[in-house]
Formats: structure tokens, C-alpha cells, sequence
């Protein structure tokens, strides 16, 4: 167990990076708030918003066992995407695929994060910057931000070749995007927050920030630009996933 000053005591608004920042988080904070926006937690959203749950899963081989054991359809790799498995973490291919009531949603970041985190029995939440501002009115109106009842916001970042995290703008942005929105709860902000924050402040293009960063261009190289293109629409959505009993649904 790390120091108790890592989990930023005092503060109503905490921010921290990936597994361990949310492990950590869940031990003290009353709320989770888990950002993915290129491109888990944007398609957890557009998922959500169009009536279906989502279950978060670790990457893996195993998803298509889940799926049948909890009665789900399981998301395939973006370039796996067929007429018959039309369900991937493309927010672009989730747009316009069939709705279908559960969906096994795996992801090495932001998936495996919120599968790690409900079985905290907190409230996880998914956003992303199309629903940032909503996540943050939701969250206030609930009670939390004091400092009884705390708000981790966790920016899941990318993964190097080894497997060690790399912190990436899009997540710091969608990060800071749902802090702006806490920045006047009763508690405050945490030091990392307040910094979190402020990358926010001196961006005056977000959206051009998530094109232009590595995983922005990544995506649009390989052939998605499209999913860059939902992802960096900024407060388009008042839906807010919730996870419950192991699925994100609609608050």
C-alpha cells in the first residue's frame, strides 16, 4: 500500500493516471470517474446513448466467454468488424451498428480500468468530452466533491510496447474537461487536479489538440479517422454512464 498522501487528501476533486492511480483512488474516494477518450469511454457513451449496456472487460481472449456467460454479444478489434460481428470499440462502428441490449466492451486502458474499479461497489463513471460537462452536473448533484465524499477522476493513458503506461493529452484534456466541471465543489481541488486543469487553460483548440496528439494521428494513420472525429466533439451529450452490477447504463 503506497503513503496516504498519494490519494491526495483534503481535496474534493483528486486526479490521477491509469490501474494504480484507480486502485488507490478506490480505497478512499466516494465516486470514480474513468477517461478514455480515444477511444473506450467515448464509446461507452455512444453506446449508452443508443440504449445498450456496457460491460466493461479486460483485453484479452476471454471477452467472447464473458459475453456468453452474462448473455452479451462481445466487441471485436476494429478491423475484425464484420456484418455479422458489426460491435467494436470504433465509437464510428458502434454508431451505426444494431443495438443490442449487452455489449462485452474490451479495452487494455479504459475497459480494464472500470472492470478493476466496480469491485469497489463505488459509482464508476465513463467520460469523455462529448459528456464531460454532463458527468460533472451529475456528480454535484449526487453530493460528492466534498471532502467526506470525494471524486477520483482517473485518466486511464495509452500503453508503451513493455506494458508501462504512457500519459496521453487526449485523456489529460478529457481529465481536465470533467475537473473544469468540479472546479466549485465544496472540497476544492487537489494540487494534481489544479494541474490537470490548467493544460485545459492553455488550450485554446481542444479538439485540434486530440487530432494532432500521437494517438489522434495514430487512429486517423490506420484508417479512423472517423472515431477521431466523434470523439473530439466537446459537450455534445447530456448521457451518463454509470457502471452497476458489472454494466455501464444510463443515470
Amino acid at each position: 500500500m503506497t503513503a496516504a498522501v498519494h490519494v491526495q487528501p483534503g481535496s474534493g476533486a483528486r486526479f490521477d493516471w491509469g490501474l494504480t492511480g484507480a486502485a488507490e483512488f478506490g480505497r478512499v474516494c466516494a465516486a470514480l470517474v474513468v477517461v478514455d477518450v480515444l477511444s473506450f469511454t467515448t464509446a461507452v457513451e455512444v453506446a449508452v446513448a443508443r440504449g445498450m449496456r456496457v460491460h466493461p472487460f479486460p483485453w484479452g481472449d476471454q471477452a467472447a466467454d464473458y459475453a456468453r456467460r452474462v448473455g452479451a454479444v462481445a466487441a471485436v478489434g476494429r478491423r475484425q468488424v464484420s456484418p455479422e460481428r458489426p460491435w467494436s470499440l470504433s465509437p464510428a462502428a458502434l454508431s451505426v451498428a444494431p443495438v443490442a441490449a449487452d455489449l462485452v466492451l474490451p479495452s487494455p486502458n479504459g475497459s480494464a480500468i472500470s472492470a478493476a474499479a466496480s469491485a469497489t461497489g463505488l459509482p464508476v463513471v465513463a467520460a469523455c468530452l462529448r459528456n464531460a460537462r454532463a458527468v460533472g452536473r451529475w456528480l454535484r448533484r449526487q453530493g460528492y466533491g466534498s471532502t467526506e465524499a470525494p471524486i477520483g477522476v482517473i485518466a486511464a493513458g495509452e500503453r508503451w510496447p513493455d506494458g508501462s503506461l504512457r500519459p496521453s493529452v487526449e485523456d489529460q484534456l478529457g481529465a481536465a474537461s470533467v475537473l473544469d466541471a468540479l472546479s466549485g465543489v465544496a472540497g476544492g481541488l487537489s494540487v494534481e487536479a489544479a494541474m490537470a486543469l490548467a493544460a485545459l487553460a492553455s488550450t485554446p483548440d481542444v479538439p485540434a489538440a486530440v487530432r494532432g496528439c500521437v494517438s489522434g494521428r495514430e487512429l486517423v494513420e490506420h484508417g479512423f479517422a472517423g472515431d477521431v472525429d466523434i470523439a473530439v466533439q466537446v459537450d455534445v451529450s447530456d448521457v451518463v454512464p454509470v457502471l452497476y452490477q458489472g454494466r455501464f447504463s444510463a443515470a
